[in-house]
């Protein structure tokens, strides 16, 4: 298992292949973020228990995630061409290489978005789907986007430290502190994020684009899908999940412990939720 660099339309993509046994799982993470967002919820091969030992709630996987660009290690390219669909662009391509077959797909937040948009385009290469903690259902610049483009704005308007002042000040940073700590910790991080110029590219562009499919499209999928979401939270609203859950004919919804609650259960019920769904797909 091991990092490598998946070489694509002239850039350098990092990404992770644990080499675990079993169906192959490309779980990708949200808007910057990487594989260790993956990680937690997804352990690699060498943390779960060894061949001949109680394997518990780990099912038989193999866990690849393809950091998207100016995600990670992965080169940006040019900033104007950032968005979910040549994301999921790059991800298919990753998925015919690397792979070679149909996949167990997911991801969180963006990641999902990836996701729902590649199993419309590409069901070809979709076994089975996880949208976890999704952002977006199908428009584009849904509200819930929105805290993440102020930061992105004021990355692009002012130096670090006075675009976090004036964040700190905004009613958004307000009611995020009173209703969704969690969000707020996140985009705080944004501000020490570097490349700056990247971060601010891509707060901007991917909090005013989105899927580029439609709720018929999504009534279209066959594959079995697993919905998880959670309350407490600004950007990934629950209202989301079941809306997904909805419109996609196999799919299951999973509510889950809200990470600004307990992180342990909200950890621990995730992954609970991921190895039962990879267990009946096997």
């Amino acid at each position: 298992m091991s990092f490598t660099t998946f070489d694509h339309d002239g850039l350098a993509l990092n990404c992770w292949d644990d080499g675990g046994p079993g169906l192959p799982v490309v779980f990708q993470h949200g808007l910057c973020g990487a594989e260790p967002q993956v990680a937690e919820v997804l352990p690699p091969v060498s943390s779960r228990p060894e061949a001949g030992r109680s394997q518990g709630d780990f099912p038989a996987y193999r866990r690849l995630t393809l950091e998207c660009r100016g995600h990670g290690r992965s080169e940006p390219g040019p900033l104007d061409r950032l968005s979910i669909a040549t994301f999921a662009d790059d991800l298919a391509a990753f998925i015919e290489e690397r792979v070679g077959r149909p996949v167990i797909l997911g991801g969180i937040s963006m990641g999902a978005a990836i996701a729902s948009r590649l199993a419309v385009t590409r069901p070809d290469l979709v076994r089975a789907l996880v949208l976890a903690r999704p952002a977006w259902v199908t428009a584009s610049a849904p509200a819930n986007m929105a805290p993440n483009a102020l930061v992105g704005r004021l990355l692009a308007e002012h130096d670090p430290a006075e675009a976090r002042r004036l964040f700190e000040a905004s009613a958004t940073a307000s009611d995020l502190a009173a209703h969704a700590p969690d969000n707020l910790a996140s985009l705080r991080g944004f501000f020490a994020r570097e490349p700056l110029d990247v971060t601010s590219a891509l707060l901007t562009r991917i909090s005013a684009d989105g899927p580029g499919i439609t709720p018929s499209d999504l009534g279209t999928l066959s594959m079995p899908t697993l919905v998880i979401g959670h309350g407490q939270d600004a950007i990934h609203p629950m209202a989301h999940a079941a809306d997904l859950a909805l419109l996609i004919p196999q799919a299951r919804l999973v509510e889950i412990t809200p990470k600004a609650i307990d992180r342990g259960r909200y950890t621990a019920e995730f992954r609970s939720s991921l190895h039962g769904f990879i267990r009946a797909a096997n």
